[in-house]
């Protein structure tokens, strides 16, 4: 630890900031405050070097540490510790007392620590979870059309498996541009369709309005724009992570784990999983192993923690798959 530190309370539009020495962390040397625009930024960075600080600690809620810790990251060594383990106690608070209680716990070891990654790995997090944000929208939107289409009585999603399928979009994109005749519309069916030609003309025969029709019409089009953006980060994550496309392959060969369930592990653990000392530490950061609250040598709670969400969901869909 380096023998000067600084602790930066971040908040919207303000950051309060302390620096003080490691083997006196409750004697301030220095505090001030600053806005959070850029040259205020730049201004902060030219003020921690001036008195020689390498290491510095921050807290935040929300995402207003990013522009901080990007501003900062090239000359210190930064830490985030979440918000939760330096809490105040109740009575007066002040922004202060916030950030010299920062410091002091950081140089006690008692802050939990947020494992933010190298840039290179942020960016490929921007576009897995990017693309896991546009599937979500996508579900949605799939939802909505079913339930505009059990307004107009078409009953089509319970004679076809896939209602966004070739067969189910043509259909659609029929009915959204005015053809509300149920035999016309179901001979652009697949002719290979289980249902059968007269089970689709009576899902088809409805009541479909003109503003069911153009409603339809705008979700359609914005299906269509998902699944281009989507596509769009597949290729964008493919070639950002070319360069480790080893350990995809590698992630791949476990059961259950195809090729955007690998992406997404590398995005968020990175390709060796150095921040990891262990396995154990590593299901633990996931939320994946029993938690423990123990009291009177009783154990009261095994819930697991809620750890990093993204890679939870990739990894039970991944087990479950494999089953």
């Amino acid at each position: 630890m380096s023998q000067i530190i600084a602790g930066i309370d971040i908040h919207k539009k303000l950051l309060v900031v302390v620096i003080v020495d490691a083997a006196k962390p409750d004697v301030v040397l220095q505090r001030r405050r600053f806005g959070t625009g850029s040259a205020e930024l730049r201004h902060l960075s030219a003020w921690l070097s001036e008195y020689g600080v390498k290491e510095a600690v921050m807290e935040s809620t929300a995402q207003y540490w990013k522009p901080v810790w990007m501003e900062l990251e090239p000359h210190l060594q930064l830490h985030l510790a979440q918000a939760q383990s330096n809490k105040a106690p109740k009575g007066r608070k002040s922004d202060l007392a916030d950030v010299k209680r920062l410091v002091r716990r950081f140089v006690a070891g008692e802050l939990m620590l947020s494992f933010i990654p190298e840039p290179e790995q942020r960016a490929w997090r921007m576009v897995t979870r990017g693309r896991l944000q546009l599937v979500h929208e996508r579900v949605q939107l799939q939802n909505q059309i079913e339930s505009l289409l059990e307004e107009g009585r078409i009953k089509l999603s319970s004679v076809i498996s896939d209602l966004l399928g070739a067969s189910g979009r043509r259909i659609l994109r029929a009915l959204a541009g005015g053809n509300t005749d149920p035999e016309s519309l179901a001979q652009l069916g697949d002719c290979h369709l289980k249902c059968g030609v007269p089970a689709l003309v009576d899902a088809l025969t409805g009541s479909m309005g003109d503003i069911h029709r153009r409603i339809l019409a705008q979700q359609l089009d914005r299906i269509e724009m998902i699944d281009r953006q989507i596509e769009e980060l597949d290729k964008l994550a493919a070639s950002r992570m070319q360069k480790y496309q080893d350990a995809v392959t590698r992630l791949v060969e476990i059961p259950g784990i195809g090729a955007q369930a690998a992406q997404e592990i590398l995005s968020e653990i990175g390709p060796e999983a150095a921040a990891f000392p262990s396995a154990p530490q590593l299901a633990s950061w996931i939320g994946v192993c029993p938690g423990s609250n123990e009291s009177a040598g009783e154990n009261h709670s095994g819930r697991s923690a809620k750890g990093n969400r993204f890679l939870r969901r990739v990894l039970c869909q991944a087990a479950q798959a494999a089953v």
